[in-house]
């Protein structure tokens, strides 16, 4: 997975937000968190829907019964960066993670779902609720 990721990120930089493969023309951002157990720096490539206030992002990890590293790093470390494509630029921003309530969470999520048809597959592969986590500017 680490190969993987690294590939996304270095086309993300070298394109200014922009990736093919599987996320071609799909919003894209690189969360920066900090591990919660080795403290080590770790970027994680990711689709997010812009909300008012910030960026949701979903901790999918593709229908897999338990959530993706980055969603624990963000729990005990919240205060993060991110990288977006804008205007032709990586721009990297401070950001405050938070879990969305099950209450702001639904509009978000059903949303993505309709965008992404793919999130309504993990979601029935899983026994889990998706957590949608907002990123807003610090």
């Amino acid at each position: 997975m680490s190969d993987w990721n690294d590939k996304v990120v270095a086309e993300f930089r070298a394109n200014a937000g922009r990736v093919g493969g599987n996320f071609e023309g799909a919003p894209l951002l690189l969360l920066h968190t900090t591990g919660a157990k080795s403290g080590e720096a770790r970027v994680s490539p990711m689709m997010f829907q812009a909300v008012e206030g910030g960026w949701a992002v979903f901790a999918s990890y593709a229908g897999l019964d338990v959530n993706p590293a980055w969603f624990h790093n963000l729990r005990a470390h919240p205060d993060v960066s991110i990288e977006v494509g804008v205007d032709g630029a990586v721009e990297t921003i401070d950001v405050r993670a938070r879990v969305l309530s099950p209450e702001e969470r639904e509009p978000v999520w059903q949303e993505q779902k309709r965008r992404y048809p793919g999130f309504a597959e993990y979601e029935k592969k899983t026994e889990r609720v998706i957590p949608v986590v907002l990123l807003t500017r610090r």
